[in-house]
């Protein structure tokens, strides 16, 4: 039967786990693509859609992030894990300081984030409408093969069609901009620093603990993002937030390496005196 000891310690370390699934969440997202994405389709659309698909987005995406994490252990002794996990914010905490300090005192960098999102989202609502993007007609692409070609080569591809079909379906479900801000959303999280350090997170600690963390960070930076977000892109330093989530990062990696160690050392203290 566990002692009192023991639950106090693991409420202690599902605390931990949670205020750090949040705060990874709040360093790596403010200011972030898909931040200024759910921004900019706010100014287009009404805000409650809009934060419903790009949250429900995001999720989605923490569950899932989770879940892969959390199967690691299954796969790999948790030292292990926990060795990646640290390996993992140690390379990210390194690769934000060096961008940190490559940065401008200004916003030049959340500039640069803004024009690809509005980028993405012409070329988004391109697609839907059919229309080729401004970019393309000043590039010649309009003269490009005939109808009946572009026609063929697309019935050719199978992925494409089924994708706009259920993207249709859905549409009609639930709306277009549900549907845009879901896409647009999900898309561009993929891959992104905060899906992999969440995978590191469900591999080191309780699924649910840091998916509830993860959630919670995501519709508190969606809420700011559809409510305020372009203002607050322009007054926040994107130069300080990432020097921030530069020391946060290098936190945990040094956290989990002495957990790590730690770990590997009780299991050679239960080798050693194994009867």
């Amino acid at each position: 039967m566990a002692s009192q000891g023991d639950v106090a310690d693991a409420e202690n370390g599902s605390f931990h786990a949670l205020l750090q699934s949040f705060a990874m969440i709040i360093v790596s997202e403010i200011g972030d693509k898909t931040f200024l994405i759910a921004a900019i389709l706010a100014m287009r659309h009404p805000r409650a859609i809009v934060f419903a698909g790009a949250f429900g987005s995001l999720f989605v995406m923490s569950i899932l992030s989770a879940e892969l994490g959390n199967l690691l252990p299954t796969l790999l002794p948790k030292r292990w894990t926990q060795t990646l996990a640290a390996v993992l914010f140690l390379v990210f905490g390194v690769k934000m300081l060096q961008e940190g300090r490559e940065m401008a005192a200004g916003n030049e960098k959340i500039q640069e984030e803004m024009k690809e999102a509005e980028e993405e989202i012409e070329g988004d609502e391109a697609d839907q409408d059919g229309a080729i993007p401004l970019e393309a007609l000043e590039a010649g692409a309009a003269t490009g093969p005939p109808r009946h070609s572009r026609s063929r080569s697309l019935s050719q591809s199978p992925n494409k069609s089924l994708a706009d079909g259920a993207r249709n379906f859905f549409s009609l479900l639930l709306g277009p901009v549900f549907v845009q801000s879901f896409v647009l959303t999900f898309l561009g999280e993929w891959g992104d620093r905060s899906q992999i350090s969440t995978i590191a997170l469900g591999a080191a600690h309780n699924v649910y603990v840091v998916s509830l963390g993860t959630i919670v960070g995501h519709a508190c930076c969606t809420a700011v993002a559809v409510i305020g977000g372009r203002y607050v892109s322009t007054k926040i330093s994107v130069k300080h937030v990432t020097l921030a989530g530069s020391a946060l990062f290098l936190l945990f990696g040094v956290i989990y390496l002495y957990e790590a160690f730690i770990s590997m050392d009780i299991d050679t203290t239960d080798f050693s005196y194994a009867p």
